[in-house]
C-alpha cells in the first residue's frame, strides 16, 4: 500500500533553516525612511537554475559612513509571550537574516554601505541551504562609484566572469538584484576564510 501523505521534517534529513532561525523584520535592517536605505533582493537558485525555497541568508554591512555598527539588541520582545516583536525601527545594528521564500526570493533593506581603505563598498553575506553541509560566504558589491569597484583588493584577483558574480544590478529607487547561484556556470563567488 502506497501512501500519498508527504514527509515531514522527521522523515527528512536537515538542516531546517527556515523554522525558527528566521524573525520578524529580520530583513529590515534600516529604520523606515531612512535617506540612506537601499533594497537588495533576489533569488537562491542550484546548480540547474532550480530555484532553492528553504535557504536563509544573513547580511553584514556598515553604516554609509564606512563604520561597523555599534548599536546591538534591537529587537524588541513581546512581555506577553516572550516572543520576538521585531526591530525596535530605530537602531542601524547591520544585521540582517532573511529566509527565501518557496521560489528561491529573498529581500533585505539595509543602509548603503560606505567604503573602507581602498576597497569598494560592499555587505557581507552568508548562505545556509539544504545540502550544503557547511555555510558560503560571499560578498554583494553595488555597481557604483565604478572607480572603487576597478580598484577593490578582492575583485582586482579575479577573473572579469567571476567578479562579475559578486557585484549587483541596479534597478530603478535605489534597488540592487543579487541573484546566488550554488552551483553551475553562473556559480557565485564564494570565499574561503582561514
Amino acid at each position: 500500500m502506497t501512501s500519498s501523505v508527504l514527509p515531514t521534517p522527521a522523515h527528512t534529513i536537515g538542516p531546517f533553516h527556515g523554522h525558527a532561525l528566521p524573525f520578524p523584520g529580520g530583513g529590515d535592517v534600516a529604520p523606515e525612511g531612512h535617506p540612506d536605505a537601499i533594497t537588495v533582493h533576489g533569488q537562491v537558485l542550484d546548480g540547474a537554475g532550480a530555484p532553492v525555497p528553504d535557504a536563509l541568508l544573513e547580511f553584514w554591512g556598515p553604516g554609509p559612513d564606512g563604520e561597523p555598527p555599534r548599536a546591538t539588541g534591537a529587537l524588541r520582545r513581546d512581555p506577553a509571550t516572550g516572543g520576538f516583536l521585531g526591530r525596535d525601527g530605530i537602531r542601524f545594528t547591520g544585521f540582517g537574516r532573511v529566509p527565501a521564500d518557496a521560489d528561491g526570493r529573498w529581500a533585505v533593506r539595509t543602509l548603503r554601505p560606505g567604503a573602507r581603505g581602498r576597497g569598494a563598498p560592499y555587505l557581507g553575506v552568508c548562505v545556509f541551504a539544504r545540502g550544503l553541509t557547511h555555510h558560503l560566504f560571499t560578498r554583494v558589491y553595488l555597481p557604483e562609484p565604478t572607480a572603487r569597484l576597478a580598484a577593490d583588493p578582492l575583485l582586482t584577483s579575479l577573473a572579469p566572469e567571476r567578479r562579475a558574480t559578486l557585484v549587483a544590478d541596479a534597478e530603478p529607487r535605489g534597488t540592487y538584484r543579487f541573484d546566488i547561484h550554488l552551483q553551475g556556470a553562473a556559480e557565485t563567488t564564494f570565499l574561503e576564510f582561514t
